[in-house]
């Protein structure tokens, strides 16, 4: 009878302290990195003198450099059994990188910052979805991922919002704001340091020698790539969020509202994450994906054929709404899907081809952009995801394999 409350009490108080840590070690880490990445492209250009094509390189690099060491970094935690040094050595990274920026007196000191940071980046990525994972009991597994999602996200649109207000407060100082931004990246560290314990590593798990081996990949198992390649084809769905402030650009916005796109995206995003997960707790996971995916489809309908800035703007909302259905249940089915001792090298190996698919996408969709006008990208984007729709209806049971931790 005493457990009946505990069983009764809401999904968040179920979530254990240590997902709660990382989801505001997430956001405090995203509003700092958020505060100087709204502003670096311009401060590169305007203050620095750095060309267009400076700019493109060195975010083409930093975003490479994160997806690839994602990979390692998973691996390796699989092969430490242990996840908390490494998620805490890239926040670290992260943090003591940030002085950098108001202290960098060329573009050189700025690329090798920005750089060190995506590393870190790289770094605790998939280990921290595997602690996630570790930390989290298999029913509340959903919310937990989407807890995480949407502390994150808040803190994604925080921080340009931040940044703004401090530009302001600042007379445009980037130095100033730069500096403000380096406070959050240092409560982040600390935090995960002193507030995340890692649980015990149970005794029967097997011990990994060589995660990245073809016989570890193996065991992975048909579940986890099904994962992946559902991922794979619906990421060519999404591609990058720069394109809504294009397309809101494109109907005569002007471009100091432009971002606005962003943040009304970003707060869906950020409101819908944690009930989407709640609700793939209580039903079939794959299930929830395709709502996310319907979602998609009429923002992307929305954005091919709206005229003016309201409709973009609730294309912009149904995207965040996608995001929000999708985005934390994709680590929750490969957290279910990979076995316990393989979590970090499943993530790793997930962000890296989703990553690569990803900028594929972005790719595509700009080159329909140049060729065909706007209603091109969108118009693809809802063809690939009627085709991902059309592939996940026989595969919701599969990819619906809960299992004990």
């Amino acid at each position: 009878m005493s457990e009946a409350p505990a069983l009764a009490s809401p999904k968040w108080r179920q979530i254990p302290g240590g997902v709660w840590a990382l989801g505001f070690v997430s956001l405090l880490m995203d509003v700092s990195s958020e505060m100087i990445h709204a502003l670096l492209p311009l401060y590169l250009v305007t203050v620095m003198g750095a060309s267009t094509l400076t700019v493109g390189f060195i975010e083409g690099i930093a975003e490479a450099t994160a997806s690839i060491t994602k990979v390692f970094s998973g691996a390796i935690s699989d092969w430490l059994g242990k996840r908390k040094f490494l998620a805490a050595l890239g926040y670290c990274l992260a943090a003591f990188t940030k002085p950098i920026f108001p202290l960098a007196a060329t573009v050189e000191w700025l690329i090798a910052a920005r750089f060190i940071d995506r590393v870190g980046k790289g770094i605790r990525g998939a280990p921290r979805d595997a602690l996630v994972a570790d930390l989290s009991p298999p029913e509340v597994r959903g919310a937990s991922f989407g807890l995480r999602q949407s502390l994150d996200t808040i803190g994604a649109f925080m921080g340009p919002l931040l940044a703004i207000a401090f530009m302001w407060w600042a007379a445009n100082n980037f130095v100033v704001v730069f500096w403000i931004a380096v406070i959050p990246a240092f409560l982040s560290f600390f935090l995960i340091v002193f507030a995340v314990r890692e649980p015990e590593r149970p005794l029967e798990l097997r011990k990994v020698r060589m995660p990245l081996s073809r016989a570890e990949l193996g065991r992975l198992g048909s579940a986890y790539w099904w994962v992946v390649a559902v991922a794979a084809v619906f990421t060519l769905a999404r591609f990058s969020e720069a394109f809504l402030v294009l397309r809101a650009q494109s109907i005569g916005l002007a471009i100091m509202w432009a971002p606005v796109v962003m943040i009304v995206m970003n707060i869906f995003y950020a409101v819908s994450a944690y009930p989407a997960g709640v609700l793939s707790d209580k039903a079939n996971r794959a299930t929830v994906m395709i709502v996310g995916l319907v979602f998609l489809l009429v923002a992307d309908l929305c954005l091919a054929l709206s005229p003016n800035i309201y409709g973009i703007l609730v294309g912009a909302a149904l995207w965040g709404l996608h995001m929000g259905f999708t985005q934390g249940l994709l680590a929750t089915l490969v957290a279910d899907a990979a076995p316990a001792e393989l979590r970090g090298t499943a993530f790793g190996v997930f962000n890296l081809i989703t990553g690569v698919v990803l900028l594929l996408a972005s790719v595509v969709a700009g080159a329909l952009w140049d060729v065909s006008g706007p209603q091109a990208t969108f118009f693809a984007g809802a063809v690939f995801t009627i085709i991902t729709l059309v592939g996940l209806f026989p595969l919701r049971h599969r990819l619906d394999g809960r299992k004990p931790a």
